[in-house]
């Protein structure tokens, strides 16, 4: 963590008492519960600071948490308090505000997606790297017990080699009224259910199978927005030899679904506020575990106090990040161009298509 000269001091005290002190950028409904995850109930990272273009909507609840607010990030970045940033603002915003928190000399937790673009992806990861601070990214679902121990399952071999992958997200909040409009908007939240729910399942493909070499998508669209009817679906090829099929539903009840086939056997990860795995090996019948529920928001904001403070690497790592962006952009291209498309990923050289 880079640290100016004229908050050396403070900086390193609070750090030596374990908690880390963050501006929260964004006060919408995901900022508030990122905020709800740990005030008062964290040792390790609290909120000092917030910035909202809507102060009056939420000056009741930044005093309650005993935050300081102001409508410009820039006040965060320039208080010597604020040792790290929390990005939960419109996804357009991402890069820029990346950057600028990286030159700040802050850490940056970014909520996803990382970025819209491949490109804007590169230089959010790029910008960090340059000023030696932590990135981390909000994919939440990855700490879920149940999501671990199925990769701890892929990676021991348990399963055999990995073959195919499935996964469902679908969240009925969309259209409800629960997000702010930006969220809705096709050049915020573009493919539909993707950017709301399917990242999350993209992710998780992506931490098991590593980077897609092609995708194919398909949005059928029933209602129009507020209240979409919409379905998406996606096969994906990836550059390990796995194939997967990813579907969202934004309109059905919440529901969550993902499915590692191995040679030997396979792991299924189901459920959302109580999850459960249930195991399938060749020649034994199938066994579900279940997991207690899990505050992955403050785990996360924890890891990631962690990683700042040096203990571990967020282990989410920043090529993965840049990978699931580059899949990300190729499902949004694909439904536009209703065929396969090779995603745009830096240092790697396109696949031909068939």
């Amino acid at each position: 963590m880079r640290i100016d000269a004229d908050s050396k001091n403070l900086n390193g005290d609070r750090m030596r008492e374990g908690t880390l002190n963050a501006a929260i950028v964004g006060l919408g409904w995901w900022g508030r519960n990122l905020v709800a995850s740990v005030q008062g109930k964290s040792e390790r990272l609290r909120f000092v600071r917030g910035v909202s273009k809507e102060p009056e909507t939420v000056r009741d609840f930044a005093a309650q948490h005993g935050i300081e607010l102001s409508t410009d990030i820039a006040d965060a970045l320039g208080d010597p308090r604020v040792q790290a940033v929390v990005l939960a603002t419109p996804h357009s915003l991402h890069t820029e505000q990346v950057e600028a928190a990286a030159a700040a000399g802050k850490p940056v937790f970014c909520e996803k997606p990382l970025a819209l673009t491949p490109a804007g992806a590169a230089r959010s990861v790029a910008a960090c790297k340059r000023a030696g601070v932590v990135l981390g990214i909000g994919y939440n679902r990855r700490f879920w017990p149940s999501m671990r121990e199925q990769k701890r399952l892929v990676k021991s071999g348990e399963l055999g080699e990995i073959l195919h992958l499935e996964g469902h997200f679908s969240n009925e909040n969309s259209g409800t009224g629960v997000f702010s409009g930006w969220r809705e908007s096709p050049q915020e939240s573009p493919g539909g259910g993707m950017t709301g729910t399917g990242l999350h399942v993209l992710d998780a493909f992506v931490n098991i199978a590593g980077p897609v070499a092609r995708a194919q998508a398909q949005l059928l669209v029933r209602k129009s927005l507020p209240a979409p009817l919409d379905t998406l679906s996606v096969l994906f090829e990836f550059e390990s030899g796995v194939s997967a099929m990813l579907g969202v539903v934004r309109a059905t009840p919440r529901y969550w679904r993902v499915h590692a086939f191995g040679a030997r056997g396979s792991a299924e990860v189901v459920g959302e506020a109580e999850t459960a795995l249930v195991l399938r090996l060749s020649g034994e019948a199938p066994k579900r575990i279940s997991f207690e529920p899990t505050d992955t928001l403050r785990l996360e904001l924890e890891t990631f106090a962690d990683a700042v403070a040096g203990s571990a690497p967020y282990p989410i790592r920043t090529e993965e990040m840049t990978d699931t962006v580059a899949a990300f952009d190729a499902v949004v291209r694909s439904i536009a161009s209703g065929g396969w498309v090779v995603p745009e990923s830096a240092g790697r050289r396109p696949r031909p298509q068939p």
